[in-house]
């Protein structure tokens, strides 16, 4: 449920709750009128100077991360106040405010707090989206299968926003489309952390389409027999392991004379065993979060539903359980593409970018403007940039300085790697036109070599490999420990700037209907059947590792 969120501008030591969380910027750090107000103001009069005395002792300056807690004895009206340091206002950040509000929720629902209090020094009025953002992302938490004492007991509901500076005349508008881009963003962490027994593919299917529905959204699902019909023969081979087939989602959002057509495209491996090439025992349960691009994809769409861009988006993911069985794919097959190349298997752990490919191939029929895709791809992008940065490519320079506007919009961590033409060689087949894997050097790299032989002449291309930050394996800034949804808020912005460049609607949007002819809805998922028991297999640990 979302947070029960009011905006005033009244001093905190005004308001009621059961935690109190103010901002503080640096000395010589805070709003440029003169004799600004503090959000302090009020609060160290009623406790009697204890609060100075603290602050004073703790050589409090207000600089970013400084932060002091203080009981308040019944003295003001909240239980606990904790005072945050946020630096020069001037060089606040969206991860910043975004990241200060998402600490308050979680001090909140760290104190059984039923409603916070947070201050704003003045200067911050018309940042109220970044901070119901961090509110409502920091107040996550994904206790859905939690039971008896496991479960918590109170939860944050209620927040109090106090302005010292005065409200702004959009306030509420802010505010409701900070809570509409963080419900897309934490529901891409619901999905990358259900289960894979829940959320296989037909149930992943499903999801979409009743987000579709939620948001007022055009969808289409090819099952099984229409990814063989339509020649989706990567992604077939990838599945047909399983028990669970595999399907492909398309979402569009096509306004009335939208000047600019974006495509997302995600990977969905709602498990992966690594298939006959099978991964080591330990981390394999991280696998269940492989679908996490296309969790993005869901999230992404639902706020595109409710934000109505004027400009034509579409949201497309491929999704399929990679299982070992008799009828697995195997290393040294040889399987057409969706695209007409052939393609050689050299690893069945690698199976991302061959149900990216076939994905890729289905959107360029739509010929975007842009096109974007993100998947938990490679373990070589974890190694070079650690859990916290993802990895993006883009095929033209202008394409990468447009990706790299909406990246520091966003706040979101991500760093441009380089297409190096020297790793091409390193898909030479001596059976089919193209290898599926390179060598073990530059393995992300050449991942991206790979999914762009399969854009075609799309003018616009990014490829984001999210292995690291898309399951955290802690708490960073706004993000929790587990699915994250990183990405998404890069990817809407993408879609707000154009949005906000493209001229008013005139006409009717072309029809679409030559690129995605209408298909079979996905049945009903049914409860997973019960796994055959195997016998325990003792492993040796392994860095994780992603296809």
């Amino acid at each position: 449920m979302p947070l029960k969120i009011s905006v005033r501008s009244v001093l905190p030591a005004r308001e009621t709750g059961d935690l109190m969380v103010i901002g503080v910027p640096a000395q010589g750090g805070t709003s440029k009128k003169k004799n600004a107000r503090s959000p302090l103001d009020g609060v160290d009069r009623a406790l009697g100077g204890a609060l100075g005395r603290l602050l004073k002792k703790e050589e409090f300056k207000g600089k970013k991360d400084q932060q002091v807690s203080i009981s308040t004895l019944g003295k003001i009206k909240a239980d606990r106040l904790i005072v945050c340091g946020l630096g020069d206002l001037a060089k606040l950040g969206p991860a910043d405010v975004r990241t200060f509000a998402a600490k308050a929720a979680r001090a909140a629902n760290a104190d059984k707090a039923k409603k916070l209090v947070i201050g704003l020094p003045e200067g911050l009025e018309g940042r109220l989206r970044e901070v119901v953002e961090g509110l409502e992302l920091g107040a996550y938490r994904f206790t859905k299968y939690m039971t008896g004492d496991r479960k918590p007991k109170v939860e944050l509901g209620q927040v109090a926003i106090c302005l010292t500076g005065a409200a702004p005349a959009n306030a509420k508008e802010q505010v409701d489309l900070g809570q509409a881009v963080a419900a897309g963003v934490n529901l891409s962490r619901d999905l990358s952390n259900e289960p894979p027994n829940v959320l296989y593919p037909d149930a992943f299917a499903a999801a979409a389409q009743a987000t579709a529905k939620d948001a007022g959204l055009k969808v289409q699902v090819f099952d099984y027999k229409e990814i063989q019909r339509r020649g989706m023969k990567l992604l077939q081979a990838v599945g047909q392991g399983s028990e669970r087939k595999p399907c492909m989602v398309h979402f569009s959002w096509t306004p009335p004379g939208a000047s600019r057509r974006i495509a997302f495209v995600g990977k969905g491996i709602t498990f992966d065993s690594g298939g006959l090439s099978i991964k080591p025992a330990a981390g394999m349960g991280e696998m269940k979060h492989d679908m996490s691009g296309a969790a993005n994809i869901v999230g992404l769409m639902s706020i595109v539903g409710r934000l109505k861009p004027n400009v034509e988006v579409h949201g497309i993911f491929a999704a399929a359980e990679n299982m070992p069985d008799g009828n697995a794919y195997r290393p040294g097959d040889v399987w057409p593409s969706l695209d007409g190349k052939s393609v050689e298997i050299i690893n069945t752990d690698a199976e991302g970018r061959l149900i990216l490919a076939d994905a890729l191939a289905y959107a360029r029929g739509l010929e975007p403007d842009l096109l974007v895709d993100n998947a938990t791809l490679t373990g070589a992008c974890v190694v070079a940039l650690g859990n916290s940065c993802s990895g993006w490519y883009a095929n033209n320079e202008a394409t990468a300085e447009e990706f790299q506007s909406s990246v520091k919009n966003s706040g979101e961590i991500m760093w441009r790697l380089p297409l190096l033409e020297d790793l091409k060689d390193q898909l030479k087949s001596d059976s089919a036109d193209l290898k599926h894997t390179g060598d073990r050097w530059g393995g992300s790299i050449s991942a991206a070599l790979f999914l762009r032989e399969f854009i075609g002449a799309v003018p616009n291309w990014v490829h984001c490999d999210i292995a690291g930050p898309a399951m955290g394996d802690r708490v960073r800034g706004w993000d929790p420990k587990g699915g994250t949804g990183h990405g998404v808020l890069t990817f809407l912005d993408l879609i707000e700037r154009a949005s906000k460049a493209a001229p008013p609607a005139k006409a009717p949007a072309p029809s679409l209907a030559k690129a995605a002819p209408p298909a079979k809805a996905a049945p009903a998922p049914k409860a997973a059947p019960a796994p055959k028991a195997a016998p325990a297999k003792k492993a040796k640990a392994k860095k994780r590792a992603k296809s």
